[in-house]
């Protein structure tokens, strides 16, 4: 059997398409180094996301598709441009806002999920908790305790299952209500956010609070965003307010990355019967609306709603459930989509300083 050629096997790849990105590994880049000789073919996959649950199927698809040979599939996460004006955060390569236009929609849920996946996935992972009045990701987390400061100027991210950190709520009681007005919000969320010696995180996930006002969109332009998600239900209700957080972000030059259906059926634990209680569709139709790639739909189960409360969300609680697969593939379609985008390479250019004699 005549060994392939180098030309031969990179036109076999362009058959192999990501269905993350939705395009095939040359296109994409994915392509690090093809070596062809006596010893066969060795052919090198570096991904601009986290997927290390996928990583054995995708080696199995390029075999697939150019016969055997030794296939080696890894990650690498490069930062992404910002909006103008506004410079990346320190110890952070890019910021995922999760935001849904009206509180009751599962944002917080997915917002935990979404970051203990991406952490699943291979990559280094945080998330801010950003409701000051209704802070939640300490008790998902199963986080106590108040943050360290070494320095006395900045806080230690707390940290549970592998993920970093910070909430108003490790820093006030459980049950002591937030009596403030906007500018004060927003200058804790600032305070909270540069004030928090990040360690090198490859996604710093956002749960921004509900709604579309003033909070959120100071938050918008001063916050380095990277991308954002729309989180809502299949309900039109949820999909008039989705449609104008997708609206806040789109003012403030922020790419909208996708959009996630929350709620999407209720599957009856007895019978395994689905009711799509909230509707159908709402999600998929609004992404296609406005030109936005569909992310997924997470069910309507009562072990997502435990498993947070208990402080174990599903992804840690059921690495290997359904609903955890739906978290890790809207992670990895999340993160590939924004490995898709302009990336930033000014952390890799030195500081240039003129000194005067």
């Amino acid at each position: 059997m005549t060994a392939l050629t180098r030309d031969a096997i990179e036109q076999k790849l362009k058959g192999v398409i990501d269905p993350h990105t939705g395009k095939d590994l040359l296109a994409s880049r994915a392509v690090k180094d093809i070596h062809t000789g006596d010893g066969g073919a060795r052919i090198e996959i570096v991904l601009g996301y986290p997927a290390k649950s996928w990583e054995a199927e995708l080696a199995a698809m390029v075999r697939d598709a150019v016969g055997e040979a030794e296939v080696s599939v890894k990650s690498d996460t490069a930062s992404h441009e910002v909006q103008e004006g506004i410079k990346p955060l320190p110890g952070v390569k890019n910021i995922l806002a999760v935001a849904s236009g009206k509180g009751g929609v599962g944002k917080s849920t997915l917002s935990v999920n979404l970051a203990l996946a991406l952490s699943a996935e291979g990559a280094r992972a945080g998330i801010l908790d950003a409701d000051i009045y209704g802070p939640s990701q300490p008790r998902m987390l199963g986080i106590s305790g108040k943050p360290e400061s070494k320095d006395g100027k900045s806080l230690e991210p707390m940290n549970s299952y592998h993920v970093q950190a910070m909430s108003i709520g490790f820093l006030v009681d459980e049950e002591s209500p937030m009596i403030w007005r906007g500018p004060m919000v927003t200058q804790a969320l600032e305070q909270l956010l540069k004030d928090t010696k990040w360690d090198d995180l490859d996604y710093l996930v956002v749960d921004m609070p509900p709604g579309t006002g003033d909070t959120q969109l100071t938050l918008a332009q001063k916050v380095p965003v990277s991308g954002a998600v729309i989180v809502t239900t299949p309900q039109d209700i949820a999909l008039l307010d989705a449609r104008k957080a997708y609206k806040m972000f789109e003012k403030v030059e922020i790419p909208v990355l996708g959009v996630v259906e929350n709620m999407s059926a209720y599957v009856c634990p007895s019978c395994g019967h689905e009711d799509a209680v909230f509707g159908t569709g709402g999600g998929a139709a609004m992404a296609k609306q406005y030109g936005a790639e569909f992310l997924g739909g997470v069910p309507l189960e009562r072990a997502i709603r435990e498993n947070a409360d208990g402080g174990r969300p599903s992804v840690v609680a059921d690495p290997d459930g359904a609903v955890a697969r739906a978290y890790k593939s809207i992670a990895r379609r999340t993160a590939a989509l924004l490995a898709l985008r302009k990336k930033d390479f000014s952390a890799k250019f030195p500081s240039i300083v003129v000194k005067q004699n």
